[in-house]
């Protein structure tokens, strides 16, 4: 093949057109090149591109690469699930991977986010400044927020207060803090405590200079305690006790408030050294006391509610703040005494007021008051001195209760069962169940006392004594009991008189028993009777004296005869 020749003139444009050639033939190559690849791309970047195609799990988007790129479709849903990109939108993504084992690019738009918001996040964490952001789904341990990225709100950091119920946060959107950050890994973890701990500050010291004893402000219950509720004044925690929740009967502070409520509480207290404010709620409410006295008059029939049953009587609520007590002996005309029975509480009864004490905050009830008193028709069935039959019904220390057939039941007195024996015994008289007869001693309606007696169906023996023992007549009985200080003679049955030591024999006796026994027969002098305490003095020396002087026991013993019998005798000789 022939070779051209190059003329000589043309030879000095060689050098250039050479380069000229090959300059064009390499743009066209870049260009064919760039055309076919969709120009320089580097993992790690961020590019623009388009929305091409969306399904269930993936978004494409075409960057302008030979190949489209995949993104998961969960990075593109709002919290309720829903998309938030269509076809044709533009957005910037990140480029994980230039091909993947499918052939196509690997793309991230959170990735993306990430490093827009990076700088920003940065600032706002290094500087304690708030971000916005919405909070899109419980994860474990706490929230995931959008800030422009997904964001961790810890549990701990919701809210001052601890909070189970996380749901209600979500969709909700709030301002945060970024408490920290791992640029590497990606991780941001906010704090929306640290932003209400900063408004309560602040609002806590607004509070602080505006509030005062006597004010009437807003507040919210905070927490419920069995003591009582703290309530949150704006920053400010006051204390409301359970005693000053209502002028009624409070159970637990939970029956009346629960959290989250807001109420209108009076300041009762404000301690500004230690920044402490109590609280009362039933302040705010009229004193229900200070129209008792027109509302609840003596010998109105009221009813209530049975708020308490204690030994000594039933308190009655007649209306919030306003309790009554119905003694135990306004319970019932026939038992005064507790425990009270055949009343629970939670019923409603119906009951007389009988006094409205005001400045203590009492009102006497009477439930007896509407109801027949039996103690009238007692008094006139069993006048005093009638003889009766009953059943005993109990026996106790002090005596015995008889069942007469009536509402009530009477009772014999120990020292109604016999006119002489001392420290008797009333189950050596009764047992359950007999008959007795007895006489009425007493029907007292206004104490509620019915009592009989048993020794009164016979005469006293003391009634009479000075009649069959004169004093200084001769008697004769039976030694019952000998002590250190004399002896005991029984006269009659029942009856006994002493024998002082000194009084046993002219001479000196150094011990009673040395001179006389139980059991011996002795005669003896009566020198005094008293009836009351049911006391003989006797003299046995005297009574030998008096045999001496002619007198004889058998004989009769008027006053006259004995007079006569006793002239120049003293019962000192």
């Amino acid at each position: 093949m022939a070779t051209t020749q190059i003329p000589e003139w043309a030879k000095e444009f060689e050098v250039e057109t050479g380069d000229v050639e090959e300059t064009t033939t390499n743009s066209e190559f870049e260009s064919l090149l760039n055309e076919t690849t969709g120009g320089s791309f580097e993992e790690g970047e961020v590019y623009k591109g388009k929305v091409i195609n969306i399904t269930d799990d993936l978004v494409t988007i075409d960057i302008g690469y030979k190949q489209e790129g995949l993104v998961f479709a969960k990075e593109f849903r709002n919290y309720d699930g829903s998309l938030k990109v269509k076809v044709g939108d533009e957005i910037e993504v990140y480029l994980e991977k230039l091909e993947s084992h499918l052939g196509n690019l690997v793309l991230s738009k959170d990735k993306a986010e990430i490093l827009k918001a990076w700088d920003k996040i940065s600032e706002a964490c290094e500087n304690g400044d708030a971000v916005k952001g919405t909070v899109i789904a419980k994860v474990k341990g706490g929230l995931s927020v959008d800030i422009g990225v997904k964001a961790f709100l810890p549990g701990s950091q919701i809210d001052i207060r601890p909070t189970k119920n996380l749901d209600k946060f979500i969709g909700k959107t709030m301002e945060f803090k970024v408490i920290k950050f791992n640029k590497k890994r990606g991780n941001i973890v906010l704090s929306r405590r640290a932003i209400l701990q900063e408004e309560r500050g602040k609002l806590r010291d607004e509070t602080l200079e505006q509030i005062s004893e006597g004010m009437i402000v807003k507040g919210i219950v905070k927490n419920i305690t069995d003591y009582g509720a703290f309530i949150d004044l704006g920053g400010v925690d006051g204390l409301l006790h359970i005693t000053d929740m209502s002028w009624g009967r409070v159970k637990h502070p939970s029956n009346l408030l629960a959290v989250g409520d807001e109420i209108d509480v009076k300041i009762l207290k404000y301690d500004s050294s230690k920044e402490r404010v109590s609280l009362g709620l039933k302040q705010v409410q009229p004193n229900p006391w200070e129209s008792a006295p027109e509302k609840y008059t003596a010998g109105t029939k009221v009813k209530g509610e049975i708020v308490s049953i204690k030994d000594y009587g039933i308190f009655v609520e007649l209306d919030d703040g306003i309790e009554g007590l119905v003694h135990v002996s306004e319970v019932s005309w026939t038992s005064n005494k507790g425990p009270i029975r055949g009343f629970e509480v939670g019923e409603t009864i119906e009951a007389q007021v009988l006094e409205v004490d005001v400045e203590n905050k009492r009102i006497s009830l009477g439930i007896k008051q509407l109801l027949a008193n039996p103690w009238d028709e007692i008094e006139a069935k069993y006048p005093i001195g009638k003889e009766v039959e009953g059943t005993v019904k109990a026996v106790v220390d002090f005596g015995a209760f008889i069942d007469l057939g009536e509402s009530v039941d009477a009772l014999i007195h120990v020292s109604d069962i016999s006119w002489t024996k001392k420290n008797v015994n009333p189950n050596e008289f009764f047992k359950v169940g007999e008959k007795v007869k007895a006489a009425v001693l007493t029907v007292d309606k206004d104490n509620s006392k019915f009592c009989l007696g048993i020794k009164q169906l016979d005469e006293d023996p003391w009634k009479k004594i000075e009649e069959r023992m004169p004093v200084g007549s001769v008697v004769e009985g039976e030694v019952v009991r000998v002590t250190d200080f004399g002896a005991f003679v029984e006269l009659e049955t029942g009856i006994e008189g002493l024998v002082h030591i000194s009084e046993l024999s002219e001479e000196r006796v150094e011990k009673p028993s040395d001179v006389i026994k139980v059991g011996d027969k002795t005669k003896a002098l009566i020198m005094s009777i008293d009836k009351d305490d049911k006391k003989i003095a006797l003299s046995k020396k005297n009574a030998e004296n008096a045999d001496l002087k002619g007198y004889k026991a058998d004989e009769p013993t008027t006053s006259s005869a004995m007079a006569d019998k006793l002239k120049g005798f003293s019962v000192d000789e």
